[in-house]
């Protein structure tokens, strides 16, 4: 119900916001209690930046704001559980778009706004804030989702930094880490796929569903890949980690992104380099890798108040325009979608964005992807590792594209159900055993729940849980739709079941 008044609110929102938003004789002079959902370290800054509108503009507009701490990650998931619960703006990964929009989250912005968003921002973040008809939703908040190489110079040479086999035997021969997510994150082993001009591209229906899939991982051109990461997974120094921390543990390279910039200089300071990432060689032939590209976006929930709604467009123009982006830039490393942000002197020159910049011609937009691609393609590279031969790898893609054919011929059954996915903190399991006394492991296998009640699922047993015990309840084996936003934590050591309410998306554990 929730999420049909939402859609029916987007619906009204979509038409009545363009009016008051940027006419200049419509008086918006007055307070407006809102809450505003951005990451954690931009928090205190974005408190000061709402201030900042509340002296500066000249409408006479002040915001009491509630500004709270909620992951991009996890604003969509909290926005879609329950619209009318959600906060007022707040902060989203671009992949995240177009079923906020199906869900009625967004609010349609109206001609004015849609002009200043392409106007002062460039095309391919504008793009990701569109919908195939044409209509904006959304303001770009950053243009620098994607990764790249950080490297130790003490450890690393400059010229050894093009080649991944130099990095590795440059890290080996100091035995340091090159931490390179393989094992955990499809987002970063897909970039051996993407090198050699593999593709996994999905299509939806118009209400959202995926029909199919063009991907060519399992091919050729994928053999090579695996290949390629085979060179990489087998070395003793290869570290599963995407971090920059890992730098203060022992690691002379590490892929990440901007969000790490800050961290990584902190402990290198002037033994801190940076690049795009390098190519691997495969029978003589150079495959630079690859990466996914994205950013970051601000939405406006569809409000009942027109006037509330203009006001609001004010502020999410001000905390997206050149100044509070380069003032997130300054603070954070943040990169500007801004274009006269991405035209300062201080961010051409910044070696992160630089090299963000470099590797772009050799990144793809991250669209709109199905849900269990994630959990499917991270596999590949455990599979990879344990390949003994060329007939091993070959292995590892035939069983990758049968768990993606399996996705189009799901049954309802298991499309609709509700299950339960995690990892435990003192163990390599999820809980210490399943049905047959045997430990699971981290965040691979889904345990299955029954449907109790009209809206109530519970697990078929409960289990012996530690506390630090984390999990969440995801449904049809997708992270389309995955609870709680943050991962549920076992407090206390017991014996439970675990207990969702499809309805209003809360998740509990019941004692035995």
């Amino acid at each position: 119900m929730k999420k049909f008044l939402a859609v029916l609110l987007a619906c009204v929102m979509a038409l009545t916001i363009a009016l008051p938003t940027f006419a200049e004789d419509v008086d918006l002079e007055g307070e407006y209690d809102v809450t505003i959902w951005v990451a954690e370290e931009i928090a205190d800054l974005t408190r000061q930046q709402i201030e900042n509108f509340n002296e500066d503009n000249s409408r006479g507009i002040i915001f009491n704001a509630t500004v709270e701490p909620v992951s991009e990650a996890d604003a969509a998931t909290q926005m879609i559980t329950d619209v009318e619960a959600g906060a007022d703006i707040f902060c989203f990964a671009q992949d995240q778009f177009a079923r906020l929009v199906q869900a009625g989250a967004l609010a349609r912005l109206g001609e004015r706004a849609s002009d200043f968003v392409t106007v002062n921002n460039a095309a391919g973040v504008v793009a990701a804030a569109t919908t195939s008809d044409g209509a904006i939703y959304a303001y770009p908040l950053t243009a620098d989702n994607g990764y790249f190489l950080y490297y130790d110079k003490s450890i690393i040479p400059d010229e050894d930094v093009d080649s991944l086999e130099a990095i590795i035997a440059d890290c080996e021969n100091a035995e340091k880490y090159f931490a390179f997510e393989m094992g955990t994150s499809a987002w970063y082993l897909a970039s051996f796929f993407f090198g050699t001009g593999c593709v996994s591209e999905w299509t939806t229906d118009s209400d959202g569903q995926f029909i199919e899939v063009h991907d060519t991982f399992n091919s050729p051109q994928g053999l090579i890949a695996a290949k390629g990461m085979k060179k990489l997974v087998s070395s003793p120094y290869h570290l599963n980690s995407s971090s920059g921390s890992e730098f203060a543990n022992g690691a002379a390279a590490v892929v990440t992104g901007t969000w790490d910039y800050v961290t990584v200089k902190g402990i290198l300071g002037d033994n801190m380099g940076v690049a795009d990432l390098p190519s691997f060689e495969v029978d003589g032939q150079l495959y630079h890798l690859g990466s996914f590209n994205g950013c970051k976006l601000m939405g406006i929930k569809p409000q009942v108040d027109d006037y509330k709604a203009a006001a609001l467009n004010l502020l999410a123009q001000y905390l997206t325009g050149e100044d509070c982006q380069m003032e997130r830039f300054e603070a954070r490393a943040w990169g500007p979608s801004n274009l006269d942000a991405q035209a300062s002197e201080a961010v051409q020159a910044n070696p992160g964005l630089a090299a963000l910049l470099a590797q772009s011609p050799y990144s793809i937009p991250q669209g709109q992807i199905h849900g269990s691609w994630w959990d499917i393609a991270k596999v590949i590279g455990d599979d990879v590792k344990d390949a003994e031969d060329e007939e091993g790898l070959k292995q590892a893609l035939q069983n990758y594209e049968d768990k993606i054919a399996s996705l189009f011929t799901m049954s309802d059954d298991v499309k609709f159900a509700w299950t339960v996915i995690g990892t435990c903190n003192l163990t390599d399991g999820f809980f210490y055993t399943d049905y047959n006394n045997e430990t699971r492991s981290n965040w691979s296998e889904d345990i299955p729940m029954t449907k109790v009640s009209a809206s109530e699922w519970k697990t078929e047993q409960a289990w012996d849980m530690e506390a630090g015990v984390q999990f969440k309840v995801r449904q049809g084996l997708s992270w389309d739709n995955a609870f709680p936003a943050d991962n549920f934590v076992v407090e206390e050591a017991g014996t439970y079941y675990v207990v969702f309410n499809e309805t209003t998306g809360e998740v509990s554990l019941a004692a035995e």
